[in-house]
């Protein structure tokens, strides 16, 4: 759902960038309560992750595709104020490397995927796992707040189009192609959610921010006073040593770094960004399907970086899409992973202050 330049008016595009600004200054605010140790290098995996997955359209019905938006995916592995700087990381890097989404049109989609689909994905998180608790809930309010928020950033974008679209077209009209085509993608967003959710709670509980609480790993505890998650590398031959003993939640006593885990991540993130892009369903996405069915789609206006070698994925300079794929991915770590480190050690110098 990356909106272009020329599907809104500058009223409403210049108002969406200052919603964006104040979302992302707030976000920078509150993200200083939740990056620490683990938190802060996992963000710039996120991010990257994301920006891959986004590459992996899938087909939803006959002739058009959607993607992952990842808000939901982010906010629960690294807190609501992170996936906004997550997300917003994803949509700079794709508007000025790629020509993903216009760059008058950069706060209509950083409200859109990076606001909006975060707090509704969020909302419902925690709605859920409040009244339920456990890794199955946690899984299961992951696909519910990830399959909703699309929907839901799908009826925003129909509101903006109400508000300033700059084509005649009937707002239940576009609210009710939004709506339905949307529906159907945010089932796939759901279960790419869960599943990575799942995955990750499977290999790291302690790294996924929306489980923090509700499902704690115990810690050993050896006779000299170390200690050590349960399941850690090297606990399965000696979990049973005298003088082990069950301790505290980790959360409370461990500052885990992210050890293997971000290796692994890097290396499922360039498998996805430069194999798997290859197969990616070539139909329009939600949102393009539902320009072209209801004649706005000519509204929109070529891009300002439309010319440079990484446009399109690689298109516009003859690049395969993999290695586009490849590039994006590393540069998003880059910029995600400087911004989490910035704010992780502005966060830690104000601590000592």
């Amino acid at each position: 759902m990356h909106v272009p330049d020329g599907f809104f008016t500058p009223a409403v595009s210049l108002s969406a960038g200052v919603v964006a600004a104040a979302g992302v200054a707030v976000a920078l605010r509150g993200a200083r309560r939740e990056l620490d140790d683990r938190t802060a290098p996992m963000a710039g995996l996120v991010a990257a992750f994301v920006f891959a997955v986004q590459m992996l359209n899938f087909p939803v019905a006959a002739g058009t595709s959607g993607h992952l938006l990842g808000g939901a995916l982010a906010a629960i592995l690294v807190g609501p104020y992170t996936a906004v700087l997550c997300i917003a990381v994803v949509l700079l890097v794709q508007g000025f490397f790629f020509a993903d989404g216009g760059l008058t049109a950069l706060g209509v989609n950083i409200t859109l995927m990076g606001i909006v689909s975060v707090l509704v994905a969020w909302g419902v998180f925690r709605l859920i796992t409040r009244s339920a608790r456990g890794r199955g809930a946690v899984v299961a309010a992951s696909f519910a707040a990830a399959l909703l928020s699309v929907p839901a950033t799908a009826l925003t974008f129909t509101l903006l189009f109400w508000l300033g679209g700059t084509a005649p077209v009937s707002v239940g009209t576009v609210a009710a192609a939004m709506g339905g085509v949307h529906t159907l993608i945010g089932i796939g967003e759901g279960l790419i959610t869960a599943v990575t959710v799942s995955t990750v709670l499977a290999v790291r509980p302690d790294l996924v921010y929306g489980a923090r609480g509700l499902a704690a790993p115990l810690v050993l505890r050896g006779p000299g006073g170390e200690e050590r998650e349960a399941g850690d590398a090297g606990d399965a031959g000696d979990a049973g040593d005298a003088g082990d003993t069950v301790a505290v939640p980790a959360q409370a006593t461990s500052r885990r770094r992210l050890g293997w885990f971000a290796p692994a991540a890097i290396a499922l993130t360039a498998v996805l960004a430069g194999g798997v892009s290859f197969y990616a369903s070539a139909s329009p996405d939600g949102l393009e399907r539902v320009a072209e069915d209801k004649g706005f789609a000519d509204r929109a206006t070529d891009h300002a970086l439309g010319d440079q070698p990484l446009a399109d994925y690689g298109e516009q300079g003859g690049l395969p899409v993999g290695v586009a794929g490849l590039i994006g991915a590393g540069v998003t770590l880059a910029v995600g992973g400087g911004l989490f480190a910035a704010v992780r050690r502005r966060t830690r110098e104000g601590v000592a202050a």
